[in-house]
């Protein structure tokens, strides 16, 4: 009970810390110095940061291929439910977790598409000669959102514990690299990993919450 209140609350924290955050982006040292003139939060933080590490297309493109990973991670778990509901005939008797984790999976979208159609700021350099949206990084937001359930569930479904230990390393490690691989890379703001990283982690804890809350009451 403790721990799923406390993983409630962190999430609620780390939300409201990222809806701060954005509106402190969209205030503090607003400058004219993105493409074609468009407006940057915290412009010369930024800019700096950005002149610092440069641009590395070839991260870049290593680091967008493997954004396909916390897809294909989503696809399993969602023939892991389309299973249990084609063998037990009913969406009720769907593990509840499962069906969480669905929802779940569907809000991190739906947090996608909403800075994907209303841009916050845009990215350094333009993506094949097109103007594209960067905050908050969507492929951080997916992957911060996803590997954490990956962690969660395994940890539940599977009783080898050194297989689980291993998908624990690999999926810390693979996260690690692909923030770090996002913000190298040049094709973001400093400011917007942190913003995803900041929405992914509130979002994961929250479900983490009421995942918690569905086993508790089982």
């Amino acid at each position: 009970m403790k721990t799923k209140k406390k993983s409630l609350l962190i999430g609620c924290i780390l939300i409201a810390m990222f809806v701060l955050w954005t509106v402190l982006i969209m205030t503090i040292d607003v400058q004219p110095v993105g493409q074609n003139g468009t407006d940057i939060g915290f412009a010369d933080f930024n800019i700096e940061f950005h002149a610092l590490t440069g641009v590395n297309m070839t991260l870049y493109t290593i680091t967008d291929w493997l954004g396909l990973v916390p897809i294909i991670i989503c696809m399993i778990f969602g023939c892991v439910g389309f299973i249990q509901l084609i063998s037990r005939k009913s969406l009720l008797k769907v593990d509840k977790d499962i069906l969480i984790l669905g929802i779940y999976y569907i809000i991190v979208i739906f947090a996608y598409l909403i800075f994907e159609m209303i841009p916050i700021n845009y990215r350094p350099i333009p993506i094949e000669g097109v103007m594209e949206a960067s905050y908050p990084s969507s492929t951080t937001l997916l992957v911060l959102s996803v590997m954490p359930t990956l962690i969660e569930q395994t940890s539940r479904r599977l009783n080898n514990d050194q297989a689980k230990k291993i998908i624990n390393v690999l999926a810390v490690l693979f996260s690690l690299f692909m923030v770090a691989g996002r913000l190298l890379s040049g094709v973001h703001w400093f400011t917007d990993i942190i913003g995803s990283v900041l929405l992914s982690i509130g979002l994961y804890y929250l479900y983490k919450g009421f995942v918690l809350s569905c086993i508790s009451e089982s």
